[in-house]
């Protein structure tokens, strides 16, 4: 038998117990100690259903109470400077994660990115000459000592120096020229006393991770790989691990490091194996990660135990069998789910791949019943449904490039759009969502098991969208939202509107926090077949006689938070889905609609980590977008809105989207994100997010017109708009409602005092 193990796994609980135990700590409703012997039961259930399916080690460090990358800035003791305290707690890291609540001083967030190209949100850690580390938190031993006193083998997870530096960012105090990696050497030492703590509690393996390896990295992030393992740092081994690509243009680097094997993503890029072969150390270990642990179908196992048959003779003890990356980015578990039909049979979640890894290590060592239950298990791979819809291809390959494309440049469509909408200087809006209340969820759930009747929900549902438009009118907005009181999520809800998709009950992912998706699966061909958001928009519009946005998620967005068929290439499903926004757009307008808005946050995420792939990557990308919104007469203004992105290295396709007007956010960065715009002149409207939604802070009518004032400095007054960050659905009325007063009123005084003490 081979080494099986896992990289990571979904932390969240079958019933997303984590999620519920954390909000109720932080509305007071529990104790720590509640939410603590949470956290221990969720851990000893996923080291025992790993340890039940044969693997060789339980995977430790992989539980976070909010983020994997926050753990790592306490176990370092890297603690922004504003959230100091004397001891370390829950409270502090919830502090950081989520703003410090009720205090005067305002201690803001730390600001939040993605992971590489996942959905998946990480704590920014900051740095500057000033930073200084040590060993403070002890989750990580802790957890340890607790999988180990259940006797189970442990493979603890960290995450490596160098990427710890390369995620980070320099803090607003940093001195001009600071580079963090001259803090490289003090971060070692801090790593070398954690490996030999876990040496001293009988650890054998670590996994540490060094996903960086995956990127084209710049000749002195290669350079510090070598200074932090040229020597061993370690006592004990070190498998070192990245993913979401292949390793290969870190080669040359890799083969030189102090380390005891090595991790390949095999799904995402099976193609480096030969190469790497080539030059693995003899004394190495190889794990293959050849389990997908970013999608939802079953692995072709006769397929894969045909490739590393061969492998397995030449590696010996030395090829270890993994996923292919943690499984935090995949549900947890298929058994749950009662209602995916025909399908249920082609997919497998976190525990299923457990499964997939032990069935193939045992097919590929040589036994005949798992090579025959492997067949069987497989078999319904077959019925994945192959491209059929003519008429839909047809219908894609006779668009010419007029029906692609808006007709009118923006400049030519804001002069037409000024004088259709009449928004004055800095106009007001929200991002889309507002607060999805109890009692919102509770008739969701009512209509859903059919104890609500249509009839009732609906007027259930008006009745919301009414309180939401007078309480805009109240505020002072001046492009209104109806809301969303009608949608689940931002893509689930149209992945239940369109054809070609499935929903799943319980699939949920952990996207930051106590903040959990449930990606839709697409299964066939997507075509719209009846209107996705029409009628509560126009209902909305007929309120009041401001302009209403209509919302739509756009294409790239609904690929990129679905878990995607693996049969069509992803731009071509892009496409698809971005012909059916086009009819969607065509109609609203037809019903007075005269705002639309089609949110793309995830556009940026669904970049390859290499950037010599970037190119042909944001031309479908892009192309989708303009599709998407083509049928839009010039007097309909189309918005877009991006989340927490790095804009510098892709200005011009966010550029060529041709949106009139841009949301994205900004304010965890206190505008920094701007300095994007600085040496690019964007060139339509711009609105950048001047509050922190996903903290329960209050902004005052002070902090939100210097965020204002500072936007100022790279984007032209008259094409700037005033927005929070994101939706609201996730906080309440009497947050949304102050935070929005504040916005409104620093706006007001804004456009009346700015000549006279303001930068233009």
């Amino acid at each position: 038998m081979s080494t099986t193990h896992i990289l990571g796994y979904p932390r969240i609980g079958k019933q997303r117990e984590l999620k519920f135990a954390l909000e109720a700590y932080w509305r007071g409703e529990s104790s720590q100690q509640q939410l603590l012997e949470v956290g221990r039961t969720i851990r000893q259930k996923n080291w025992q259903v790993q340890q039940d399916s044969g693997q060789t080690w339980v995977t430790v460090g992989d539980f976070a109470w909010y983020d994997q990358v926050l753990n790592t800035s306490l176990l370092l003791g890297n603690i922004p400077e504003r959230h100091q305290v004397d001891n370390l707690n829950l409270d502090s890291m919830f502090a950081i994660a989520r703003g410090q609540q009720s205090c005067a001083c305002n201690h803001a967030a730390s600001d939040m990115s993605k992971w590489f190209n996942t959905n998946y949100h990480y704590i920014v850690p900051e740095f500057s000459e000033s930073s200084c580390f040590s060993l403070q938190w002890q989750q990580l031993f802790d957890e340890i000592e607790e999988a180990l006193a259940l006797g189970h083998a442990v493979k603890p997870v960290i995450l490596g120096p160098v990427s710890y530096l390369y995620l980070g960012k320099n803090d607003d105090a940093a001195t001009a020229g600071f580079q963090r990696l001259s803090l490289l050497p003090q971060l070692l030492k801090v790593y070398r006393e954690i490996f030999q703590k876990m040496a001293a509690l009988g650890v054998e393996w670590v996994q540490l991770d060094e996903p960086v390896l995956g990127l084209e990295l710049e000749p002195q992030w290669q350079e510090a790989l070598l200074d932090a393992y040229r020597t061993r740092i370690s006592p004990t081994k070190l498998l070192l691990t990245s993913y979401f690509a292949d390793v290969l243009d870190n080669a040359d680097v890799i083969k030189q490091l102090a380390v005891d094997g090595l991790h390949l993503d095999l799904s995402a890029a099976p193609e480096q194996l030969q190469q790497v072969l080539t030059w693995l150390p003899e004394k190495w270990v190889l794990s293959a990660g050849i389990i997908n642990g970013r999608n939802v179908w079953r692995a072709n196992l006769p397929d894969l135990i045909e490739r590393y048959r061969s492998l397995k003779v030449r590696l010996g003890e030395r090829l270890w069998l993994a996923s292919s990356c943690s499984l935090l980015h995949s549900p947890l578990d298929l058994d749950n789910e009662d209602g995916l039909g025909d399908a249920k049979y082609r997919l497998a979640f976190a525990q299923q791949k457990l499964t997939e890894l032990q069935l193939l290590d045992d097919a590929i060592s040589g036994d005949a019943d798992a090579l025959r239950l492997s067949r069987q298990y497989s078999a319904a791979l077959q019925t994945l449904n192959k491209k059929t819809n003519s008429a839909l291809q047809r219908r894609l390959d006779q668009l010419n490039p007029e029906q692609r494309q808006r007709k009118l440049t923006f400049i030519k469509r804001q002069a037409i759009q000024q004088q259709s909408l009449q928004l004055p200087l800095l106009p007001t809006t929200t991002i889309g969502s507002f607060p999805q209340t109890d009692q919102i969820r509770r008739q969701r759930r009512e209509y859903r098991v059919g104890t609500l009747s249509q009839v009732d929900y609906d007027a259930a549902l008006a009745k919301h969208i009414a309180d939401a438009i007078k309480r805009q009118e109240k505020l002072g907005l001046d492009v209104l939202v109806h809301g969303e009181a009608e949608r689940n999520d931002m893509v689930e809800y149209f992945a239940e509107l369109l054809d070609g998709f499935i929903v799943s009950r319980f699939a949920w992912v952990q996207s930051y926090g106590s903040r959990c998706v449930k990606p839709a699966i697409i299964v066939d061909d997507i075509e719209r077949s009846k209107p996705l958001t029409i009628e509560w928009t126009h209902y909305a519009q007929s309120l009041t006689t401001k302009p209403v946005k209509g919302m739509l998620t756009g294409p790239v967005t609904i690929l990129t938070w679905s878990f995607a068929r693996e049969d069509l290439s992803r731009a071509e499903i892009a496409e698809q889905i971005a012909l059916a926004l086009n009819d969607e757009v065509n109609e609203l307008q037809q019903a007075g609609i005269k705002v639309i808005q089609i949110d793309e946050p995830a556009i940026r995420e669904g970049m390859p980590l290499k950037r010599s792939q970037w190119e042909s990557y944001l031309d479908w990308a892009v192309s989708a977008f303009k599709l998407s919104a083509a049928s839009a007469k010039p007097e309909t203004q189309i918005h877009t809105h991006m989340c927490y992105s790095e804009f510098n290295d892709i200005m011009p396709a966010v550029a060529a989207l041709d949106a009139d007007v841009l949301t994205i956010e900004t304010s965890r960065s206190a505008m920094s994100l701007l300095q994007a715009f600085e040496h690019f002149a964007y060139p339509n409207q711009i609105g950048p997010g001047v509050y922190d939604i996903h903290s329960p802070n209050i902004p005052s009518v002070a902090e939100i017109k210097n965020l204002i004032d500072k936007a100022a400095q790279w984007i032209p007054l008259q094409r700037l708009w005033v927005n929070p960050d994101c939706g609201l659905k996730t906080r309440n009325w009497q947050e949304t409602e102050a935070a929005l007063e504040n916005m409104v009123l620093a706006t007001k005084e804004l456009r009346v005092n700015w000549p006279k003490g303001l930068a233009l």
